[in-house]
């Protein structure tokens, strides 16, 4: 049964489509208008959300009465612009225009008053607040904003109830976790998904009352390879070699049960985050993503792709078919022993790889890996970022979401970059956790209404 078919639905800051994505698997109907002033977002919605009415404009430029012809609204979804909220911006000054996004939702109040409004944020979303003279958020006036804004809404006649979820906790490979807020005026309960997914160890999944949570090795393209590090035409940058090294010695070598993938050329994959600079923030496979960001040029997360061989007699790495045509298993080893010293011995700099290899004699454990009681040795050490498709996957787009193109406003179609896909799936809303928000808060007026009729 559909739910809302005679309410409008409308998704705001709509991006490339997530949101709206989870709106209609809940739903079971297109989303009636979707806004955004990206053209090329608009243009990856309107693709796989044919049967929508776009606005390619800002949301302040948009007159609700006009677009929603003054029919009844059942709800508006917020996801305004989060970048100058989060702490990934750190002591760079904000853009006050940019927080105050949010304000556009007493706009719609005030001239629709849909039935339920639904905003989306990071959780620093709660501490908006002034703006000193140097630009950057006043400490100690920190969350009156938001506190007035939801005062606001509340003065409009909603109630209002917000939470933080992460989408790991839905059924999504991704530890994203997001402010949430919801706001209804009819009457009925603001109800919060239960969560339906959970760490493997515990409790509730071992009893069978959640699932496990699913993790990043089931979005990963296990096909793609990745190009040995030692092979490189441009060396890798010093803090990349530190966080693969650090990647390695934690969930590699130091690892009593090391993830282990493609059984005949032995990966034991790590994944590491290339524009976190302040420390080597590395993640072992088996997990659910880390939060993917729309900013960094290139990608965000990278897949560390260290190769195993069986090591008999100390014959380094001559029982197995090389994993890259490039790659001699021998010279390999030594350099990958080399490599880890470097990084993890007593000397502060390290070695450059295109430095002669230092003798390691007392170290080689460093290169040792021990599986299942069989001791294995590093061979090559694999590294690339993180497609597209796999990012969209984590964030639980299903394969059949286009993402490589678009249609622009004159039904043309447009092809976009990495770059700009990596924006989209950056911003986006994760599908199945709107989704779970709209179900939870929708279908039990069904019940609801069946009582009173």
């Amino acid at each position: 049964m559909q739910l809302l078919p005679h309410e409008l639905i409308i998704d705001n800051f709509a991006g490339g489509g997530g949101t709206s994505t989870g709106l209609e698997a809940a739903f079971g109907r297109p989303v009636d208008i979707a806004i955004n002033h990206d053209p090329e977002a608009i243009a990856m919605h309107r693709i796989n959300h044919p049967n929508t009415e776009h606005y390619c404009e800002s949301v302040w430029d948009i007159n609700p009465k006009d677009v929603t012809g003054e029919k009844p609204v059942g709800l508006v979804w917020l996801s305004p612009d989060c970048k100058h909220f989060s702490k990934a911006k750190g002591s760079v000054p904000v853009n006050k225009r940019i927080r105050g996004l949010a304000w556009i939702a007493l706009k719609w109040a005030a001239d629709c008053r849909p039935r339920m409004i639904m905003l989306e944020n990071v959780e620093e979303f709660k501490t908006w607040g002034p703006i000193g003279d140097d630009g950057r958020p006043c400490k100690d006036r920190a969350g009156q904003t938001f506190k007035s804004f939801v005062t606001a809404l509340r003065r409009q006649g909603y109630a209002v109830e917000h939470k933080e979820l992460r989408a790991c906790d839905y059924g999504v490979p991704t530890i994203r976790k997001r402010f949430f807020l919801i706001a209804r005026r009819d009457g009925l309960p603001i109800v919060w998904p239960k969560p339906t997914h959970s760490d493997a160890q515990s409790l509730a999944v071992k009893k069978g009352k959640l699932k496990p949570w699913r993790t990043a090795s089931e979005c990963i393209d296990w096909s793609i390879p990745a190009p040995s590090i030692f092979e490189r035409k441009r060396p890798l940058a010093e803090n990349t070699c530190k966080r693969i090294a650090a990647g390695l010695m934690r969930y590699v070598v130091g690892n009593p049960t090391p993830f282990v993938i493609n059984r005949e050329g032995m990966q034991m994959p790590v994944l590491t985050e290339c524009a976190n600079t302040s420390s080597p923030r590395c993640m072992p496979a088996n997990e659910p993503l880390r939060t993917i960001c729309a900013q960094i040029k290139g990608g965000h997360h990278a897949l560390i792709a260290p190769f195993i061989a069986k090591n008999y007699t100390g014959v380094i790495g001559s029982d197995i078919k090389d994993p890259l045509h490039t790659v001699t298993a021998k010279d390999h080893n030594s350099l990958v022993t080399a490599f880890l010293t470097a990084y993890y011995g007593n000397e502060k700099d390290g070695q450059s790889l295109q430095s002669p290899i230092r003798t390691v004699v007392s170290k080689e454990r460093f290169g040792l890996v021990t599986v299942a009681g069989i001791d294995y040795r590093i061979v090559d050490i694999g590294f690339r970022m993180l497609q597209p498709r796999e990012l969209f996957r984590a964030q639980g787009f299903d394969d059949s979401y286009v993402i490589d193109r678009g249609i622009d406003e004159h039904g043309e179609i447009i092809k976009l970059t990495k770059t700009a896909q990596t924006r989209m799936v950056g911003n986006s809303v994760c599908p199945p956790l709107a989704q779970a928000l709209v179900e939870a808060n929708f279908k039990h007026e069904l019940s609801y209404k069946e009582k009173i009729a």
